[in-house]
């Protein structure tokens, strides 16, 4: 009988004991997180699951914010899993890697975008298409098919946990201040110019001048466009010029968007507001590209008249989700080696809820980036 109770108490401590480490391992987080729907930020304190054999933990040093940020925090695109910590736009600095881990080392500064893991196995995997796999994990208010189905919570924190494979290299050099954005803003419009080929003398319009139309203007003329930019405010005219657009419209302006019909070979749409889309669709050439990376609130989505396309023959209407982790990286060193940055404000993350404020208003000038050494 005392052999059988020992037996049992030693089945039972080998069952238990793993599990306490495994909890003993969870990595303590701390950030700044939403509550409720058209809530406030506060801090918040939360664990992050035990490091992966391939993942890496990077302590962050800055991280931006995008308007998928705000729509997700706030309510917008529908029901959100809360407390929800967003973010996804990071850089940070490795500080523990997997045993598995090659890419980095301790010390290393890596950057994630809006994505930290995927199957790896399915077609889109396969062909460096990530943000295409049913079983891709969000940076944050994702579902970690990997770690027992966690919500994963994101860049306004302090670390993150991230598959090695979903980090790029920051190249030497690179202005960490303003690398933030380019991994989501930056590639998200880099894809689309690079699958539509767009080279020198092709005509192109970027619609919706934020954070991500500024950097499609950037990009497109570097490739030797000649880039025509829509905004609904004079207050970015200058702004637009000075960054090498041939042309500034103001769509409030009914003058201003008169003789422009078949113009484009190319559009960027990054509205995120209400707006025309056949407006944008007369001004396409034949087998013209209307790109969208913008998403407006479900309140203020345009629908369209299938009878529209029909009528205006071919004209591409698509959408394009980031980018893959193999074009992210091409992008980040393309991006470093030709000085393309975006333009950015610096804050402390206890300024979130009025910088959120302001880029629902349109007043950014072009992206907020949190020092996240306000983080106390």
């Amino acid at each position: 009988m005392k052999k059988t109770m020992l037996a049992i108490i030693a089945i039972f401590a080998c069952i238990c004991i793993p599990s306490q480490a495994q909890d003993n391992d969870s990595i303590p987080s701390k950030g700044y997180a939403m509550f409720e729907p058209e809530g406030h930020f506060k801090p918040y304190e939360f664990k992050r699951h035990p490091l992966g054999d391939d993942e890496i933990l990077i302590d962050i040093v800055y991280s931006s914010i995008c308007h998928s940020d705000v729509a997700r925090a706030l309510g917008h695109w529908g029901a959100t899993h809360y407390p929800l910590v967003p973010g996804h736009e990071i850089v940070g600095k490795v500080t523990k890697v997997g045993k598995n881990v090659e890419k980095f080392k301790v010390g290393d500064y890596a950057g994630v975008g809006a994505l930290v893991n995927s199957c790896g196995k399915c077609k889109y995997c396969m062909r460096g298409e990530e943000p295409y796999c049913k079983q891709k994990v969000l940076t944050f208010h994702g579902i970690d098919f990997f770690n027992n189905d966690e919500h994963t919570q994101g860049g306004f924190s302090n670390n993150l946990l991230v598959s090695e494979h979903f980090a790029v290299k920051v190249p030497d050099g690179a202005d960490l201040k303003r690398v933030a954005p380019l991994l989501c803003a930056g590639i998200t419009v880099y894809s689309p110019l690079q699958f539509t080929k767009v080279n020198k003398g092709d005509k192109v319009a970027v619609a919706g001048f934020g954070g991500l139309g500024h950097l499609a203007l950037k990009y497109a003329v570097k490739m030797g466009a000649e880039v025509t930019v829509f905004d609904r405010t004079e207050a970015k005219r200058q702004a637009a010029l000075d960054m090498g657009a041939v042309k500034y419209v103001n769509v409030n302006n009914p003058e201003e968007l008169k003789g422009m019909d078949d113009e484009f070979m190319v559009i960027i749409n990054s509205i995120t507001t209400a707006y025309d889309p056949v407006m944008y669709l007369n001004m396409l050439q034949q087998d013209g590209d209307f790109v969208i990376v913008g998403i407006p609130s479900l309140e203020e989505t345009p629908h369209l008249d299938l009878a529209v396309p029909a009528r205006l023959g071919r004209k591409k209407i698509y959408g394009s989700q980031m980018g893959g982790i193999e074009e992210t990286q091409r992008m980040l060193d393309y991006s470093v080696n030709n000085n393309i940055y975006p333009d950015v404000e610096m804050i402390s993350i206890d300024q979130l809820d009025n910088a959120f404020q302001k880029l629902m208003d349109g007043e950014v000038m072009f992206r907020y980036v949190i020092d996240m050494s306000t983080l106390k």
